[in-house]
């Protein structure tokens, strides 16, 4: 593979399709719902002249607002420049309606999605569904935990499957709004996206031993997602293991930049026709897009929307990285939300997902609490020892798996001798107390020996955050009447 290509894999926000420069000079047409005709004319009238604060104004909001829906569209033109299946460094990137797998738990190193989890083996694809619809094969997994998250332009999950849903293995199929073809014999179940760009994201789970990790090998070789025009019936294999490798550009401390002010108005026309109004949303979209027009013709005009959305990405958007500074405030400082990959028109709870943790669960199939203080409101900063303790009875109730993950202020895995970046349902040894509780030790230097299978080791110094997921909850966590322990820091 040519270097030139190799470039184009994680450009984020800064790689723009040509055809988004062209169509960001008009405005798309609108189908209003009835509603929305009797109350007023479709849009602004075409020929009013605007000021430059009113554009400010407009896109200003609409970075915001639609920050998710862009940084989902630049990981499709991304991967649309992708000519194989690869291990891009650390992670498997492909073209577009394809998926590539890990063989094994991801590491420190990779930069493509923050707060990823040291539980599951990872699986990643983008689909564009008006160049095709997309076939998922599901293996069979016996009685391993398993859940293929399948998203659209919004993030919202449209597809039901995994361990917690009964589904069966076999062949499923991804259209998009507009598909008319017919379901080939052999399709299990068809699941319809209200966009043509989303994400799929497999994870099985595989516990922390050389043995699982080879028994999770020979049933991931069966993930695969690929156009319709390919099935034949029979499941496809392929060793992950093979992937041919080439280096990234991925790099840094950070996650890759998908969205930037700069080319945020050049790409968001492409992404509001992908993903058309929902209801109440009508006069959002033509305001902008009306502003939009504007701009193609005025340089000064452009010029106050990407001042404004400079401004938004660092007053609004950046401080939402932080998970104490959105969501539902719990005991002990904890947070967590309750609509993930159900955002519908909660713009504020979606782009704050997006910014921190982009690609959530359900909450049917995964709770998140999220912690960046400890016990006393004090950041949690490696320099300091702290102590989790789960009374006896008390670890998080759930029928899939949970886990306590940490990570560096990036959001990111912070490399440990032991690499080991969370503790939970696969680390078979860990130690409970004689009372029938289990302590975790969230520390940079190691404890005791006897307590070193407890250790979650954390940065030498520098704050950090500690993320608990609870994979298929039960009832307990799902009405909130169970929440994390406390934080607190040791002596």
């Amino acid at each position: 593979m040519k270097t030139t290509t190799r470039r184009t894999f994680f450009a984020g926000g800064a790689l723009v399709a040509s055809a988004a420069l062209a169509r960001s000079a008009r405005a798309t047409p609108l189908a209003p719902s009835p509603e929305w005709a009797q109350a007023m004319p479709a849009a602004p009238v075409p020929a009013m002249r605007i000021t430059e604060q009113y554009a400010a104004m407009v896109a200003y909001n609409a970075y915001f607002w639609a920050w998710p829906l862009v940084n989902v569209y630049n990981r499709r033109l991304t991967y649309a420049k992708v000519p194989d299946i690869v291990l891009s460094g650390p992670v498997p990137v492909a073209p577009l309606n394809r998926l590539g797998m890990l063989a094994n738990y991801i590491v420190p190193e990779e930069r493509i999605v923050a707060c990823p989890n040291q539980d599951v083996v990872y699986g990643v694809g983008a689909v564009a569904l008006d160049v095709s619809a997309a076939v998922i094969q599901v293996p069979d997994f016996g009685d391993r935990f398993w859940v293929y998250q399948i998203v659209d332009l919004r993030t919202d999950s449209f597809a039901d499957l995994g361990k917690m849903y009964g589904s069966t293995p076999g062949f499923y199929l991804l259209v998009g709004p507009n598909w008319k073809g017919d379901v080939p014999k052999g399709i299990a179940r068809v699941f319809r996206a209200t966009t043509n760009t989303g994400y799929v994201i497999p994870r099985v789970l595989q516990n922390d031993t050389p043995e699982d990790n080879k028994a999770v090998r020979s049933i991931t070789q069966q993930v695969m997602m690929y156009p319709l025009t390919e099935f034949d019936g029979t499941m496809k294999i392929r060793d992950w293991v093979q992937l041919h490798k080439v280096p990234s550009t991925a790099s840094g401390e950070e996650e890759v930049k998908w969205v930037t002010p700069d080319t945020f108005f050049d790409v968001l026309p492409l992404a509001l026709a992908d993903a058309p109004p929902l209801p109440g949303e009508e006069a959002r979209y033509a305001e902008v897009l009306a502003v939009l027009t504007k701009a193609a013709n005025n340089p000064k005009i452009k010029a106050a929307m990407t001042k404004a959305a400079v401004d938004c990405d660092r007053e609004l958007v950046s401080p939402l990285f932080e998970f104490r500074n959105f969501g539902i405030q719990l005991p002990y400082n904890w947070s967590t939300q309750k609509n993930g990959a159900e955002f519908g028109v909660d713009y504020f709870t979606r782009t704050a997902v997006a910014k921190s943790n982009i690609f959530v669960n359900r909450p049917n199939e995964t709770k998140y609490f999220y912690q960046d203080l400890d016990a006393n409101g004090q950041r949690l900063d490696g320099t300091n020892r702290y102590t989790v303790t789960f009374a006896r009875g008390q670890t998080p109730p759930v029928r899939g798996f949970w886990s306590l993950t940490l990570y560096n202020r990036h959001h990111f895995f912070e490399p440990n001798e032991l690499r080991r970046y969370s503790l939970g349902t696969k680390n078979s040894q860990l130690k409970f107390g004689a009372d029938g509780s289990l302590t975790l030790y969230v520390q940079a230097n190691s404890p005791e020996s006897d307590k070193k299978t407890n250790w979650l080791p954390a940065p030498e110094s520098g704050p950090f955050s500690l993320y608990l997921r609870s994979y298929w909850p039960k009832v307990e966590i799902t009405d909130g009447s169970w929440s994390p322990p406390p934080v607190k820091r040791s002596t």
